[in-house]
């Protein structure tokens, strides 16, 4: 599994100032991606143990940050690689919210025991692949009117998709 970018502080991929992972690799290609870059899974660097402590201690350090968003490429791709990862983040980190586009649906993620496991330590997904032609500028935290801002714990237990409070 590689990082293909990491955003220290953001205000743009979720609630807060958020650190923001790009992890590399991604097989949707929807046409007009913003970040075609992260597609390949050998794009960036090894998210390695030592990468991954090296980032972990610049998110402790920084009292400023409310949560963690995985971005990509689609993090779900390396799901089985980086669960662990994010494990480490919710313990170590218990005060962050932790988000994750993906292209997947809500109902697709489930499908897969590696991804329904990373779904489970997500507070927040955006899903869905984007679509250039429902592109819409105005939405908050999604690229096209397709994506779905879900309430990862509520949507789990009602076994449906269930839209994230304050972003329907």
């Amino acid at each position: 599994m590689n990082l293909s970018g990491y955003y220290p502080e953001s205000i743009n991929e979720g609630p807060g100032i958020r650190a923001v992972l790009f992890i590399s690799g991604c097989r949707h290609a929807c046409p007009g991606c913003f970040s075609p870059h992260t597609w390949s899974f050998r794009a960036g660097v090894p998210l390695d143990l030592d990468k991954q402590r090296e980032l972990l201690e610049d998110m402790r350090e920084n009292p400023l940050l409310q949560g963690v968003t995985l971005c990509g490429g689609d993090p779900f791709y390396s799901a089985e690689e980086l669960t662990p990862f994010v494990a480490e983040i919710r313990r170590s980190l218990p005060h962050f919210d932790v988000w994750s586009y993906t292209g997947f649906t809500f109902e697709q993620l489930q499908e897969r025991e590696e991804m329904r496991a990373l779904l489970q330590l997500c507070d927040v997904i955006i899903d869905g692949r984007f679509v250039e032609e429902q592109k819409d500028l105005t939405l908050l935290y999604r690229g096209s009117s397709n994506q779905r801002i879900l309430d990862v714990r509520a949507s789990l237990a009602h076994g449906k998709a269930v839209s994230a409070p304050g972003f329907i």
